[in-house]
């Protein structure tokens, strides 16, 4: 049986490897911002050493630790697009059920009544009804189902149908997973802040945002002066609620970048962090 001073030099010998592991990851993602800060349009605009250094800490230091990470931006910014290709680069080198994500947009409160009664979308928004406020979505709901997984408990999420503005309730099930991505417009609001250990924020300029909010708005059967109504309130909405929550966040990420790049960089990162652990285990 391991004696107490066997138990307390262990624990130092094991502290010690995790102290190197994270320095060594830091100084290797420094690299990697260095050759990304040289490209045309980096990815990384903004990080809060001091955060990463502590969170890295917390997860190679303990097993059980799960890493919320929240993602925002203005609408049209690229949120979704960063979390799709981060995502798609994480299944490409990690095997298992390494994360999971929520999405603000799968929480809109159910409107297809009023969509119904009003006869069309230019019509809803007559009413005074906007789908860029924060009380258009359930934002409580949300909140709980961030806990719940956090607490390693799984949860069923909502889908919203865009077109006939139906939330679905239990549509899709998500895993307590160790990495739990949570993206959409308030995500770095008071409603949900508290709650992430790395908090992101995709910064796009407004012309881009513009251009890339007509497009996908056709998409979803919004054109015209309806179109035109929801982007005037889209654009004021963001000065209130989103690009204020811009200083919560950790990282800020540029949203111009392309999605092979945000690929790329994910994969270097997390080349970099299975070399460290496997070298320090």
């Amino acid at each position: 049986m391991p004696t107490e001073s066997t138990l307390i030099e262990k624990s130092v010998q094991d502290e010690n490897k995790i102290n190197l592991a994270v320095f060594k990851i830091l100084d290797g993602i420094k690299d990697i911002l260095e050759e990304d800060r040289k490209q045309k349009q980096p990815l990384i605009l903004s990080f809060n050493e001091n955060i990463l250094l502590k969170i890295i800490k917390e997860y190679i230091g303990n097993k059980e630790k799960q890493c919320l990470i929240g993602i925002t931006g203005e609408s049209a910014s690229g949120k979704t697009t960063l979390v799709n290709y981060m995502s798609k680069a994480i299944r490409k080198k990690l095997y298992g059920e390494t994360y999971t994500s929520l999405c603000c947009d799968d929480y809109y409160k159910d409107t297809s009544e009023e969509l119904k009664a009003a006869g069309s979308y230019e019509e809803l928004y007559k009413t005074g009804f906007s789908f860029d406020r924060p009380d258009a979505i359930n934002l409580e709901l949300m909140r709980a189902h961030l806990i719940s997984l956090k607490h390693g408990c799984g949860v069923n999420a909502p889908e919203y149908d865009f077109v006939t503005c139906e939330s679905i309730p239990n549509r899709a099930y998500k895993n307590p997973t160790r990495a739990i991505l949570a993206e959409g417009l308030y995500v770095l609001g008071e409603e949900l802040v508290d709650l992430f250990d790395i908090k992101v924020y995709v910064f796009t300029p407004f012309e881009k945002i513009k251009e890339r909010w007509f497009t996908r708005a056709i998409s979803r059967g919004k054109t015209g002066a309806a179109a035109r109504h929801q982007f005037e309130d889209v654009n004021t909405t963001a000065q209130t609620y989103i690009r204020p929550t811009m200083k919560n966040a950790d990282i800020v990420i540029n949203g111009l970048t392309s999605s092979e790049y945000i690929e790329e960089m994910t994969t270097k990162i997390i080349n970099l962090v299975n070399d460290v652990i496997n070298f320090y285990r």
